[in-house]
């Protein structure tokens, strides 16, 4: 009899395919968007000529579903060489402490392009990747990607989120997004994995354009008075999903380590 080891089953289950109605929205919906995305490249390119010089896309490796990594796609909006070590460190503090997790961008970061900050607050960076959607890197609705080093510092239990295809919102993304801490943002995340459905997809989207406006509004705040947008009160976890009849993420049990 052939035995399949633990690597090979791994392998199979990251290449699972996503269900038939989430897969054809992702792939109608990224089409759709497409011309969209035309216009925002040439416009992305020609600000980019004037104020740095360098390609329009930054591409990245990110961790997508079930620990599978890929290339994903942003419209550039840092300058050429900026050091990626700060945003490391920034990344630590946040998985580390039970701190709201606020962009650097809210407190002014010199790495960025003149207007970048609104342009990320819009999620307007993210739109190249409708071609990770197209590819199947990703889904319209999903946990974000993140990179490798913040993988390597999730605890087991906090791996469950990487159950469900990266998306370019989320319930996280709906749920307060920077107002949340790091273990809220996973819970939440989790929930999703759990409860996948095409109904759910539609209150995310639905959701969307109401959340990015408040974080705009939170990021031009935070700019303004120049004080770490931590003081803005949290959005519990719970919130979204008990209003929603969503059963809560259950923590992890005592003495679960990495």
């Amino acid at each position: 009899m052939q035995t399949t080891n633990a690597a090979d089953t791994a392998a199979v289950d990251a290449q699972a395919p996503l269900p038939f109605w989430k897969r054809a929205v992702d792939v109608a919906g990224s089409l759709a968007a497409m011309p969209v995305l035309g216009v925002f490249a040439l416009a992305g390119a020609a600000i980019m000529r004037l104020s740095s010089p360098g390609p329009v896309l930054f591409r990245q490796e990110r961790i997508g579903y079930r620990g599978r990594r890929f290339v994903c796609f942003k419209f550039r909006t840092m300058r050429v060489g900026a050091d990626s070590g700060v945003h490391q460190t920034h990344c630590d503090y946040l998985i580390q402490s039970n701190a709201p997790m606020v962009k650097m961008d809210a407190r002014g970061d010199a790495r960025l392009l003149p207007g970048a900050w609104l342009v990320r607050a819009l999620g307007l960076d993210e739109l190249p990747q409708l071609i990770n959607v197209l590819r199947g890197d990703m889904s319209l609705v999903g946990p974000r990607p993140c990179v490798p080093y913040e993988y390597e510092r999730y605890l087991p239990w906090q791996r469950e989120r990487f159950d469900a295809v990266p998306g370019l919102t989320g319930l996280w993304q709906v749920s307060g997004k920077n107002r949340t801490t790091f273990s809220e943002m996973v819970h939440l995340d989790i929930e999703y994995a759990r409860n996948v459905s095409w109904w759910l997809d539609f209150k995310i989207v639905a959701l969307t354009v109401p959340a990015l406006i408040l974080q705009v509004l939170d990021s031009r705040r935070a700019r303004k008075s120049a004080e770490p947008a931590a003081e803005v009160p949290a959005l519990r976890a719970g919130t979204w999903q008990s209003s929603r009849g969503i059963r809560p993420a259950r923590s992890p049990k005592a003495g679960q380590t990495a």
